[in-house]
């Protein structure tokens, strides 16, 4: 399940649940959405995200790198667990991605 939360400058998407070959079309469509309403400035609140495969690890990178292409535009992510982080270590991603511990210093960043 992915939930969309619009804010004046900032929107958090939500997710539940894992993230794989079947369930990231849904997260890449919340994203898309966005993005092609001019939305650039993007929060993933993964609070709730048990697993994240690599179809799902490339739905972000996508996503990143579109929202950067648009001026003071970016993917951050906000509340990763452990085994999250460690997937995206593993990946090589710890270091291109934005992580915060929560929500509200997610969208404070921006």
């Amino acid at each position: 399940m992915v939930e969309t939360i619009r804010m004046e400058k900032v929107d958090v998407v939500k997710a539940a649940g894992r993230i794989d070959s079947h369930s990231s079309p849904e997260l890449k469509d919340a994203f898309d959405v966005l993005l092609n309403d001019g939305r650039n400035k993007l929060v993933f609140d993964m609070s709730e995200v048990e697993f994240l495969s690599s179809s799902g690890v490339w739905v972000l990178l996508e996503t990143q790198k579109r929202a950067r292409r648009r001026s003071k535009g970016d993917l951050v992510l906000a509340n990763p667990s452990d085994n999250i982080k460690k997937t995206l270590d593993l990946a090589g991603l710890m270091h291109f991605m934005k992580i915060f511990d929560g929500v509200d210093t997610a969208v404070a960043g921006f």
